[in-house]
């Protein structure tokens, strides 16, 4: 039996994760000042959550807050979410994903 690949972040997860990936192993409140607009606090806190669940975040308790790290790469997730995209969109045909951008003039 095949075993289910991952899915794509949502929106909110990217823009987390996106901080992570650039500034490292953070806490709630680092992630909350980086994000443009801002996020409440406890929707941080989460999607943080989430997140490490998800088994995408590790998350370290360090004095009173906890600290959270990638466990994925940039590079990794970037992959799955295409593969996602193929698959939901394309039926998993990459050659059809190609027709459509170029049909729709995105790549020539």
């Amino acid at each position: 039996m095949d075993k289910p690949r991952p899915r794509s972040l949502t929106r909110l997860e990217l823009r987390i994760m996106q901080v992570i990936w650039r500034c490292g192993s953070s806490t709630v409140s680092d992630v909350q000042a980086e994000l443009k607009p801002p996020l409440a606090y406890t929707t941080v806190q989460t999607v943080l959550n989430i997140l490490e669940r998800k088994g995408r975040l590790k998350r370290e308790l360090q004095g009173r807050a906890y600290v959270y790290s990638a466990r994925v790469s940039q590079d990794r997730a970037l992959g799955q979410g295409v593969r996602d995209l193929v698959d939901r969109m394309f039926g998993g045909s990459s050659e059809e994903l190609v027709m459509s951008l170029l049909k729709s003039r995105q790549i020539d």
